[in-house]
């Protein structure tokens, strides 16, 4: 599970609409929404720059935050921003409000371990299909990534999410099929090579 949780300071929200946003970003602040767990939804703003600085750190849809609201601390998880599509910075936030048993559909991102004990080092060439996979797990259980071991896979194997293995209480969200996460192929350069071989042997 990933421990970078953090702190946001929150200031209420009393109007709401375009204009009520507008203003606010033109004073550093992004509007947000807090909502869940059956619970009327909060409308707050947040610091512009804080926010950003969460984005741009990364795992910041996977990690719970506090917001501080008026001397009180509510947990949350991000489920979903806005980026201006010109301009690239946050239009808006929404947060879910968290508690230990919330459950959570989230992204996971992907990392691979021993490349070089695998047919990558012989030239083999890494095919990612899934770069993030959509996991079912408790709010405060999300793994910062999944680990992929390669070690022993050859040319032609294909790594399945049943080789992954998944903290207690994850599961990923499609259960229907033995999902493909990876694959390794045969260079496409060494293939030409070859073909460029047995051309000039015949010739």
């Amino acid at each position: 599970m990933s421990q970078n949780t953090y702190e946001l300071k929150a200031e209420a929200r009393e109007r709401v609409g375009k204009g009520s946003s507008r203003e606010l970003r033109r004073n550093g602040l992004i509007p947000a929404v807090i909502y869940g767990d059956k619970q009327a939804p909060i409308s707050i703003a947040l610091s512009t720059n804080e926010v950003t600085k969460r984005i741009h750190a990364g795992g910041f849809m996977t990690t719970i935050a506090t917001i501080v609201l008026d001397g009180k601390k509510i947990n949350v998880l991000p489920k979903d921003y806005q980026l201006d599509p010109v301009r690239d910075f946050t239009m808006h936030v929404d947060f879910l409000r968290v508690s230990a048993k919330t459950e959570v559909n989230v992204e996971v991102p992907v990392h691979f371990e021993n490349e070089d004990k695998s047919a990558i080092k012989q030239g083999g060439v890494l095919n990612i299909v899934r770069h993030t996979v959509e996991l079912h797990c408790p709010a405060d259980q999300i793994p910062e990534f999944l680990t992929v071991d390669l070690a022993g896979a050859k040319v032609g194997d294909s790594i399945h999410i049943s080789a992954v293995k998944l903290p207690k209480g994850v599961r990923p969200v499609i259960t229907d099929r033995d999902f493909t996460i990876a694959t390794i192929v045969a260079p496409a350069a060494g293939i030409e090579d070859d073909a460029a071989d047995e051309a000039a042997a015949s010739e």
